[in-house]
């Protein structure tokens, strides 16, 4: 599932499957270890299939971003915090939610799940922000065309939590993958303000995840990361939730 690209262990991924996710795992000790857990088969075909189809037919109720760039059902917090439209995210999450599982009924739920699982602790949502939702980058857009950008998930994260380095994940999980490419390429540094990116080499130790229906990356929040471009007639379409753990094995989620 994952790729190695200039990397100098392959141990650096775990590779889990979702029905090894039990009571007890723990999994946190190997993200200290590793840079992602790939998690299989989180959602059956089927599933996967479903949520399309009703993504699709509500259209109409998607939030476009950076000028129909990308997409999303739900409201992202980094979208709105970088367009400037802070207040209409916050002011719309409860709506946000009550859409996201009118139209796909157990959707949040999931992914809530599956923090639990990884974290073994407790998980809530964050007050006043908007639970899960699903990015969908087109096809021939962009971001497939080259990629996105290099960044680490510390938009929604205060900013103690950041400097004292307190955990944070991010989950992603994809209903539905394009035909060629889109995987996600992760790096050993971690966030350390802008200069990290900027100074970073194009050859730094990094791994390359390629997602197929149904599975699920977890990774560091502050791990530099990045989509990849991809190819063909179909979007990226994924599902994300993020979590930052507030109090020893208490964890508030959104998106």
């Amino acid at each position: 599932m994952m790729e190695a690209v200039s990397r100098p262990d392959s141990s650096l991924i775990l590779d889990v499957a979702a029905g090894a996710l039990a009571p007890g795992t723990d999994l946190l000790s190997e993200l200290d270890r590793c840079w992602a857990l790939a998690i299989d088969g989180v959602l059956d075909a089927a599933t996967c299939d479903e949520y399309l189809g009703a993504l699709y037919a509500a259209r109409a109720e998607w939030v476009s971003d950076f000028g129909g760039e990308q997409f999303c059902l739900g409201r992202a917090f980094y979208t709105h915090l970088e367009q400037d439209r802070c207040r209409e995210y916050f002011a719309n999450a409860r709506a946000s939610d009550e859409r996201v599982e009118r139209v796909l009924p157990g959707l949040q739920r999931r992914l809530l799940a599956l923090v639990r699982a990884v974290t073994g602790g407790e998980c809530f949502a964050r007050r006043g922000f908007c639970g899960p939702g699903v990015h969908v980058f087109p096809a021939g857009e962009k971001v497939a065309r080259e990629g996105g950008v290099i960044h680490s998930d510390t938009e929604g994260l205060p900013d103690h939590h950041c400097r004292r380095r307190k955990r944070a994940l991010s989950v992603v999980l994809m209903l539905g993958p394009p035909e060629r490419g889109g995987g996600l390429k992760l790096w050993g540094a971690r966030f350390a303000g802008r200069e990290a990116f900027d100074a970073m080499s194009p050859q730094a130790p990094a791994v390359l995840g390629e997602y197929r229906s149904g599975s699920a990356v977890v990774f560091d929040s502050y791990r530099l990361h990045q989509i990849q471009p991809f190819e063909g007639a179909r979007d990226r379409v994924s599902a994300t939730v993020h979590a930052a753990e507030v109090d020893p094995g208490r964890w508030e989620t959104w998106f």
